[in-house]
């Protein structure tokens, strides 16, 4: 019998550099009963403050091991989850299970199911495409934002850069994950670049990867859309919070033009840290753009 649902090995996970969290998992998240939820979960439980990091599209929380220990050290707990579809999350093979609720509503059950509060919200990519519409509906929990190299998707076009990464998942649905890593990161080393690679050992392990390129927001009518305005709508007028932005200055296309306009979309959102070498995964350039987050918010002097 063909399995719905896959779930990567542990064995996978051996030795990965620069990575010995332990991994914490949910599976009754309502909803989502029978899905495996992975979730990081380092620092203090009574800790006063929160990160959680949300990582995009083809990573997974391997993505924020240089950041976890910084703010860490800073006395906070840090949660780092996997989408489904991703990392040590459990993965439903058939594409069409994935969509944008999919996803927001599960980070809402499992936000909810650790009553995680005084929550900064540490974001990038499909991160922060989900994330950024969280503070809206969650405005007693979540406090603080981090955010790097992503958007708000309203429905119109992301532009060529993303047209051409859009086409070139769909054109290859068993996408090379560490190739791909190794290629848009040079700074990876050849472990680390296949770590990203870890969780998905075959094309059926993939359709989360391949559905977020065609789940992003660039006609009026796709789900999300009504959403991301009100999100829009509270982070220019109603936000309360500090916001802290980084951008890696080699993004092609979540760069500086689209990080600008999202600047000056987050009401009070202070001018950008710029990381000039920085590419897409800004996370790769991490402790640098983690520490700096901590000085700005005076968590460490």
């Amino acid at each position: 019998m063909t399995k719905t649902v896959l779930r990567t090995p542990d064995d996978a996970f051996a030795d990965l550099p620069g990575w010995a969290f332990k991994p914490n998992y949910v599976d009754d998240l309502p909803g989502y009963e029978g899905l495996r939820v992975h979730y990081v979960d380092e620092g203090p439980k009574q800790a006063e403050r929160v990160f959680l990091c949300l990582h995009g599209q083809p990573t997974w929380s391997f993505l924020y091991r240089k950041m976890i220990p910084v703010f860490t050290a800073s006395g906070a707990r840090v949660i780092a989850p996997d989408w489904l579809g991703f990392g040590r999350s459990d993965k439903p093979v058939a594409d069409q299970t994935y969509g944008y609720n999919f996803h927001r509503d599960m980070m809402i059950a499992l936000i909810e199911r650790l009553d995680l509060q005084n929550i900064t919200l540490v974001v990038q990519d499909w991160g922060g495409v989900l994330g950024l519409t969280l503070p809206m509906d969650m405005p007693d929990r979540i406090k603080r934002l981090l955010v790097m190299n992503t958007a708000i998707a309203t429905g119109i076009s992301a532009g060529k850069g993303f047209d051409d990464w859009r086409a070139y998942c769909k054109a290859n649905p068993d996408l090379n994950i560490a190739a791909l890593m190794a290629r848009s990161c040079s700074v990876l080393s050849e472990a680390e670049a296949a770590a990203y690679g870890a969780p998905f050992p075959d094309v059926t392990y993939k359709a989360g990867v391949r559905r977020f390129p065609e789940m992003v927001m660039t006609e009026p009518g796709m789900e999300g859309v009504d959403l991301s305005k009100r999100a829009a709508g509270f982070l220019s007028r109603d936000w309360q919070g500090d916001c802290f932005m980084a951008i890696g200055m080699q993004d092609p296309v979540l760069g500086p033009p689209i990080m600008a306009a999202l600047q000056s979309l987050i009401k009070d959102c202070a001018a950008p840290m710029q990381i000039e070498q920085g590419g897409h995964f800004l996370q790769e350039w991490g402790d640098e753009v983690a520490t700096a987050a901590l000085k700005h918010w005076g968590d460490i002097s």
